[in-house]
């Protein structure tokens, strides 16, 4: 399988998985009686002015279409805290992400004036914040298993000594990396790939 070596179209893609699994634990807790309203009739209600209107087909889509844009949004900005960060403890790295992305979102959603179907009860908000950490570690998850390894590569340890071991992107192109023999004359050679 080809795996997927640019980070914004990663962000995209695992974001678009996180947000459908997402979707349907919220729906999930709708069915039960566990939230008042889905999170995309809240999302629609920043744009329509009745409840009504955001609990329509149109108003659903409305919403749902914006809880999409805001999830891949969102696993762009993983996919790069990935690539700082490294892979490991991704548990953590995608609860943390989930959480803190979904608490936001939802205070950002309540807090504009102009919302008219707004939670205002703990549980339904609860609802919200635990399907946003499905969010985050489905999206943590998807973008380490397709990212590709040179997502992942270790910066040098040092400005000092040459690499001894090309990174993913240099065994793919030529780059110009400093010379081994040591010389006042600042010459460049070139890598070769193999």
């Amino acid at each position: 399988m080809n795996k997927i070596k640019d980070r914004i179209t990663l962000g995209i893609v695992s974001g678009l998985i996180g947000t459908i699994v997402k979707t349907a634990s919220d729906e999930l807790f709708l069915r039960q009686k566990a939230s008042k309203r889905s999170f995309r009739v809240t999302a629609a209600g920043v744009w329509v002015n009745t409840k009504r209107q955001a609990s329509t087909p149109y108003g659903q889509i409305l919403g749902a279409i914006m809880d999409l844009g805001l999830g891949m949004v969102g696993a762009v900005a993983q996919v790069y805290i990935l690539s700082k960060t490294g892979k490991n403890n991704l548990f953590a790295k995608g609860s943390l992400f989930g959480m803190t992305f979904g608490s936001t979102i939802t205070a950002m959603l309540s807090g504009f004036g102009s919302n008219k179907v707004k939670p205002k009860d703990a549980k339904s908000n609860l609802t919200y914040i635990f399907s946003s950490g499905i969010f985050g570690l489905v999206t943590t998850y998807a973008a380490a298993l397709l990212g590709d390894d040179s997502l992942w590569d270790a910066p040098p340890a040092n400005n000092y000594l040459p690499p001894t071991k090309p990174t993913t992107a240099e065994k793919t192109s030529q780059v110009p990396i400093p010379s081994n023999e040591p010389s006042n004359s600042h010459e460049w050679s070139i890598m070769q790939t193999d």
